[in-house]
């Protein structure tokens, strides 16, 4: 299968440019710089230069694939929406009907968790939604006529030691001595590996179901405290607790986030596309997997 792929020079992107092209697709991927470039080519993969913004290559890289996938992600970025909506539009419309598009979305779409996991069936709003563009992106690709969309909602993704939240609780402990977490740091969130993460966006194109909107996590559910208390311990720093209105001072908004719980239920996807994470837990990960060892090297 000719797959078209943005977001391929990143963390998620990369891996999942790896996992596709030793399932014997064929990958060309968007790539907005020469450093870009280099990393997409390095990987196997077909560069094609541009950015979001280049709507009409976006339309004839997507009209030459069979599939698409959209990876690129930019959390930060409060005017995400403005650029993923044209960009959106233009895949959709040079996609062939009945092909299949997968829509990278995550967890955050949810309203912050008592506790329970939440499934598909949960709505969302952009104004409960941590991540409000994701919610508007989902609608756009959801409503398109044509192409067979699957959103895929993922959880914390960890793994390879990347990732941008882990990296930063690692850099910032590394840097002070102390990692923090809020109030008891009992909330959970779910996470999912990013070689599993990949692995069901493989299955999710094999498949091809329309409307088809999936959890992405494992099993396995870790606290806020447990994560700062294994930044801790491999950074040889201090845990930490911290009231929320002291994190709110430090962190801005990040703080309402990291003091939520963000617990998904992942049954669809384990029923419709037989999808079953086998990597080691984020907890086992931060400990003693490759976040230890890039923290020790």
């Amino acid at each position: 299968m000719r797959i078209f792929l943005t977001g391929a020079s990143g963390y998620l992107g990369g891996v999942l440019t790896e996992h596709l092209i030793a399932s014997g697709h064929q990958v060309s991927a968007l790539a907005r710089s020469l450093a870009a470039r280099d990393r997409v080519s390095a990987s196997g993969a077909q560069a094609v230069p541009g950015s979001l913004a280049d709507t009409e290559t976006l339309y004839l890289a997507a009209a030459q694939a069979d599939a698409v996938v959209h990876a690129a992600v930019d959390f930060s970025n409060p005017a995400m929406h403005e650029v993923e909506q044209p960009a959106l539009a233009a895949m959709l419309s040079g996609l062939k009907p009945g092909r299949p598009f997968v829509y990278t979305s995550t967890g955050l779409v949810y309203p912050g968790g008592d506790g329970l996991a939440v499934d598909e069936n949960t709505p969302v709003e952009p104004g409960s939604s941590a991540q409000p563009y994701k919610v508007l992106g989902e609608r756009q690709v959801l409503a398109a006529d044509g192409p067979a969309v699957t959103v895929i909602r993922a959880a914390l993704i960890y793994g390879r030691g990347g990732t941008a939240l882990l990296q930063g609780l690692i850099a910032n402990a590394r840097e002070r001595k102390v990692t923090a977490y809020i109030g008891d740091g009992g909330n959970e969130w779910s996470s999912v590996h990013v070689d599993d993460l990949a692995r069901l966006y493989v299955a999710a194109l094999s498949l091809g179901e329309p409307g088809l909107v999936v959890n992405a996590a494992s099993r396995s559910r870790t606290s806020m405290r447990e994560i700062a208390e294994a930044v801790a311990h491999i950074t040889q720093a201090r845990a930490l607790r911290i009231t929320l209105e002291q994190a709110q001072q430090m962190m801005g908004p990040l703080a309402d986030v990291l003091a939520r719980s963000s617990l998904i239920d992942p049954s669809r996807a384990e029923r419709v596309l037989g999808w079953r994470p086998v990597e080691p837990s984020l907890a086992d990960e931060l400990r003693t997997g490759s976040y230890a060892s890039a923290t020790l090297g």
